[in-house]
């Protein structure tokens, strides 16, 4: 490291990229510096170049085929990994055999064999790996785990979990890369890993076994011949159908999406608009989308804990419920969101204070709202304080251990990856039997006894 600064590299520069850079050459500057960026769009390289220099920073760039060549020439401290999911694991574990530390956007990874491979090149090589889980951060949200920590409710027993993605953010899913099982390993990798992980974080445990099912039920060509959409193209910047679809994006029209995306298509070919009602197969639709839009899990927890979850890609409205019945008591928190597409230059997930809502329902007594936590910025505020811990050495110790690392990101995606394999055989899938050695994660401990619970008082006797 030079002087007190630590040198950094990203690898990968699609839509999310440009937060932790920024974040890098900006107000972290003080403490960090990013020598150089890589990607396999060419396009994609001088555009994150130009970035920075805009914000007067000059930075190298390479193509990811000279991924070696950058880190042997650069000697960073960290590696950035904000690419493909699918290729998550390779950066991750080439970083740390080079001797650097690693922040990787979630999923961490989206199998077992790639999960196996990240947590045996750690513990071989000691070097950190984080895992940007920025749900985490958000006030609300940690207003939910100081309130489980406080035992308000006791022991929790179950948990019901329904997260709800719009026609605007869920659809967008079924129009990138994320669509095929291949690259994100589906909604229930690429996307519910942070619920997974909020869950595991909000009990401070870990799950033992996953049954799921799921289907893709809305985002199918029955679906768009019920619109009457019967004449589509494969994307939707020449769709013959586009001025009347209501799922049409228009990427020309915007110009992150066209700067990013359609200016770049000439260096790998990659179409970002894709039409969300391609099948899975079929003339003109290659390749097709094999991801679900609705599907359900059960986790039985180490604790004794079980999560009831399920995941809608097609709601009017984006957020979640989510509900924790303890032994004390009953805990709701419903949350609504800004929604958004990825990469369009709006902030994401914005909290919308109407229809959001903490409520607490004790046992034998009235039920009653705590005020409502709130903070500004991307995923509910969560990603100023999430950038805060990670790139600011004064940010201190964090009390709720929101920091998280590999063992996190392990348990966080390997739900998913168990639900996937259920989904498959129809079987309940054990989670050691995907993954060995993981480790338990560092939560904050919560309360082991509840308070002493006491008895509805006995209604006096009838005369």
């Amino acid at each position: 490291m030079s002087g007190q600064k630590k040198t950094y590299v990203q690898v990968g520069l699609g839509g999310r990229s440009s937060m932790f850079r920024d974040a890098v050459i900006g107000k972290y500057g003080e403490y960090s510096s990013l020598a150089a960026v890589c990607d396999i769009n060419e396009g994609r390289v001088k555009l994150a170049q130009m970035a920075a220099r805009e914000k007067g920073v000059e930075v190298d760039g390479y193509s990811a085929a000279d991924f070696d060549r950058m880190l042997a020439e650069k000697k960073p401290d960290c590696v950035i990994v904000t690419t493909k999911d699918s290729t998550h694991a390779e950066y991750i574990c080439r970083a740390m055999i080079a001797g650097c530390d690693v922040i990787t956007e979630k999923p961490m990874t989206m199998d077992a064999e790639k999960c196996q491979q990240i947590i045996d090149t750690q513990k071989r090589t000691g070097r950190n790996c984080t895992v940007t889980f920025n749900y985490r951060y958000a006030a609300p949200r940690t207003q939910v785990k100081e309130l489980l920590m406080s035992g308000v409710i006791g022991n929790v027993l179950s948990v019901d979990f329904e997260w709800l993605l719009d026609t605007k953010h869920g659809a967008d899913y079924f129009r990138r890369w994320h669509r095929n099982k291949s690259n994100s390993g589906g909604l229930l990798v690429h996307k519910a890993t942070h619920h997974f992980d909020l869950v595991n974080w909000w009990l401070s445990d870990v799950p033992e076994s996953v049954y799921a099912s799921g289907t893709r039920s809305f985002y199918t060509p029955e679906t768009a011949a019920r619109y009457g959409l019967t004449n589509r193209g494969t994307r939707c910047v020449e769709c013959p159908e586009k001025s009347r679809c209501s799922f049409c994006l228009d990427i020309e029209g915007n110009e992150k999406l066209r700067q990013l995306y359609r200016e770049c298509e000439q260096y790998d070919g990659y179409f970002r608009d894709k039409c969300v009602f391609n099948p899975e197969n079929g003339k003109n639709f290659e390749p097709g989308v094999d991801i679900e839009d609705t599907m359900a899990l059960v986790v039985n927890y180490a604790g004794g804990a079980r999560l009831n979850y399920t995941l809608t890609a097609y709601s009017p409205w984006e957020g979640y419920a989510i509900n924790f019945n303890g032994t004390a008591g009953r805990l709701q928190f419903t949350t609504c969101e800004t929604t958004y597409v990825n990469g369009d230059g709006t902030t994401p997930g914005e909290l919308l204070r109407e229809g959001s809502s903490i409520k607490i329902f004790p046992h034998w007594s009235n039920a009653y709202s705590p005020e409502l936590k709130t903070s500004k910025g991307g995923h509910g505020g969560a990603d100023p304080v999430l950038l805060d811990y990670i790139f600011d050495p004064s940010a201190g110790e964090d009390p709720l251990m929101r920091k998280a690392d590999q063992r996190a990101g392990a348990y966080s995606i390997l739900c998913g990856v168990a639900g996937n394999e259920s989904m498959r055989t129809g079987s309940v899938v054990r989670i050691d039997s995907l993954v060995q050695g993981i480790g338990r994660p560092d939560y904050p401990p919560m309360p082991t006894v509840a308070d002493p619970l006491t008895l509805k008082p006995a209604e006096p006797a009838s005369p």
